[in-house]
């Protein structure tokens, strides 16, 4: 068996070495050949590359039709590009392998009580039929929906719902975490909410999170490091690093009050103004 190219092998290591590796994608939808009921393809994400380190907290921040969500797809395993590569972990990206996925809408079993969801999702990740009651607790507490195993999901707010979802998603214990616009259809004080309890449980597991959103308010609290995003195709033009405190301790209301909070904030938006009439 003839010896590992060098260059190859340095570059499967350095794959290896980040949570999320995207090489020059480029996703294309539509028929590559004009015909009678064939379109011309429509690309929709250009050349993009991007690295996230192993727990990362970024952000990806765009108008509608930019390529946030195709992208969060081809991370996920869901889709594939028609050129370039994706890595997670070193590995091709595959459904439900390491990594957990919070959508839009919660998406639960509505015949299912809160605790029957959350056991479903942890008897697919292989969890002894003993073991989940206690896993269960463990989840809705890192939530904070502890006692409400026995609720049934249609009784719940949209906020507890989207909670409901988040715990699902940790039900793996995923070193990766992706979400799609989780809290944008909730009202504002729940989002607050639920916002800096995402950011704390990030920052106290160390979970790899990769968040897609409109808002820069939204982009600047969570994220680590925010890519800013352009459409006609869609491609990364600028990335803006947060400095700010990430420990598990800080008091993220009080951040959002901060004189360098708002400096970042008006510094995305700035951004997203000028990518918006570019």
């Amino acid at each position: 068996m003839p010896p590992a190219d060098s260059s190859t092998t340095a570059a499967t290591e350095a794959r290896a070495a980040h949570a999320v590796v995207l090489d020059r994608i480029t996703v294309r939808y539509g028929d590559a050949r004009r015909g009678r009921r064939g379109r011309a393809p429509v690309t929709a994400v250009s050349d993009v590359s991007l690295t996230l380190d192993r727990g990362e907290f970024v952000v990806l921040v765009g108008p509608s039709g930019c390529g946030k969500t195709t992208l969060l797809r081809i991370v996920a395993g869901f889709e594939r590009p028609a050129e370039g590569t994706a890595t997670t972990h070193g590995e091709a990206p595959t459904p439900g392998r390491g990594t957990g996925v919070v959508f839009q809408q919660p998406r639960l079993f509505p015949w299912r009580t809160v605790g029957g969801n959350l056991a479903f999702a942890l008897a697919r990740h292989g969890v002894p039929r003993d073991a989940r009651a206690a896993r269960t607790a463990e989840l809705l507490s890192q939530v904070g929906l502890s006692g409400m195993e026995h609720r049934r999901t249609w009784e719940l707010s949209g906020g507890q719902q989207q909670r409901v979802a988040i715990a699902r998603a940790l039900a793996g214990e995923p070193e990766l975490l992706l979400l799609d616009e989780p809290f944008a259809a909730l009202d504002a004080l729940t989002r607050e909410h639920l916002q800096e309890e995402v950011r704390t449980l990030a920052s106290r597991t160390g979970t790899t999170v990769l968040f897609v959103t409109h808002s820069a308010e939204e982009a600047i609290l969570l994220g680590s490091r925010v890519l800013v995003m352009a459409a006609g195709p869609g491609r990364i033009v600028e990335e803006i690093a947060v400095p700010l405190p990430r420990e598990p301790t800080t008091d993220v209301a009080a951040l959002r009050g901060t004189a360098e909070f708002a400096r970042l904030r008006g510094e995305l938006a700035a951004s997203l103004r000028n990518t918006a009439t570019s």
